[in-house]
């Protein structure tokens, strides 16, 4: 899975979703997706972390670079 972006990962929730809410799956269908959108979601949660991470790196770079020009 750590080969597809955060966008494809949530395309496939919308999908897994879909398909549970049209009623048109077995039980056990069901059951495999609902364990396959937990994985795309801890995914997902993982990317937004790493992202989150970045941001705040540039924000502390983007200071001290700020902090070095007032001097």
């Amino acid at each position: 899975m750590n080969n597809i972006s955060y966008e494809e990962a949530t395309d496939k929730l919308d999908n897994i979703i879909n398909k549970i809410e049209s009623g048109n799956i077995s039980m056990d269908e069901a059951l495999k997706e609902l364990d396959e959108g937990l994985k795309l979601i801890k995914y997902c949660y993982t990317k937004l972390d790493q992202a989150k991470g970045k941001l705040t790196e540039i924000k502390i770079t983007l200071n001290g670079l700020e902090e070095t020009q007032e001097d």
